[in-house]
């Protein structure tokens, strides 16, 4: 992909993973639109590569239609759009402890938010046959999150609308990647902003900033699945490979995890896994 002189539009950016995305990809060369529900800390984000900050509540298909229609005006047609938003409240006490108000939420935001925003751009992007659709979803859409059955069910659902997007329409120029991240270092998991990983001997987390960085390789190298963790690869084998094993080994895990108390929080719960 050339990114200089391109537009897109990237949302979540407020903080975290897609605050570094978009940092990332106006260091590139492209123009961003940042979009988070938070309008200051968009503009945070805004004023550190350059963009324009846009308030986007993304279950919201009217604010979704006024962030493309804004993004538009300022930067012209849209190349690359990054949804990024997510969120995870967990359901510590198994799938049927959310409400359904939380599993709403989660189809809304990882799923639907996607759909209703490329419904908005994908005409142009045939039209000039060529377009970017991301998807920064998890490797909880690959395996599963103990603890959150809400994020792991529309995670996956979420991949397998990138491969849709991907088949259906690269024949049309349009390509689509899918970014599955295991544990990184965001508020979500209860790292403070710009917090460095890795305290701990055993663990796996990466930073934001990884995470952008593996997304720029994969946009370069035009892959569609984008795994910042090498390991998750190897996880993804091994649950194709014997999905009973990997079933049996997922409870050994939670069970040793609430072996003495229940943890009360995912971010809790992330500490003892």
């Amino acid at each position: 992909m050339r990114f200089a002189g391109r537009t897109a539009i990237v949302t979540g950016a407020g903080q975290g993973i897609g605050r570094a995305i978009a940092i990332a990809l106006s260091s590139e060369g492209m123009r961003v639109c940042v979009s988070d529900m938070n309008f200051d800390a968009a503009e945070s984000t805004a004023q550190s590569c350059g963009g324009l900050a846009v308030a986007c509540d993304v279950r919201r298909l009217e604010d979704l239609e006024r962030l493309v229609a804004t993004a538009q005006a300022a930067l012209g047609e849209i190349d690359l759009l990054c949804s990024n938003a997510g969120f995870a409240r967990g359901a510590v006490e198994g799938p049927a402890s959310a409400t359904d108000e939380q599993w709403q939420d989660s189809w809304d935001v990882h799923v639907m938010a996607h759909l209703r925003a490329c419904r908005l751009l994908l005409p142009a992007m045939i039209a000039r046959g060529e377009g970017w659709l991301v998807n920064v979803a998890s490797a909880a859409g690959l395996l599963s999150q103990i603890g959150d059955a809400p994020y792991s069910a529309t995670k996956h659902a979420a991949v397998s609308l990138a491969q849709s997007l991907a088949i259906e329409h690269g024949d049309q120029g349009i390509r689509a990647s899918v970014v599955c991240p295991l544990y990184v270092a965001t508020p979500l998991l209860g790292y403070a902003e710009g917090a460095v990983p890795g305290d701990r001997a055993n663990d796996r987390v990466l930073g934001p900033q990884d995470v952008a960085d593996a997304l720029i390789r994969g946009l370069r190298e035009e892959r569609f699945l984008i795994l910042p963790h090498d390991e998750a690869a190897q996880f993804f084998r091994r649950r194709a490979e014997d999905m009973d094993r990997w079933v049996s080994g997922m409870r050994r895990l939670r069970r040793d995890a609430f072996r003495d108390d229940p943890p009360e929080t995912l971010a809790e719960l992330h500490k003892r896994l």
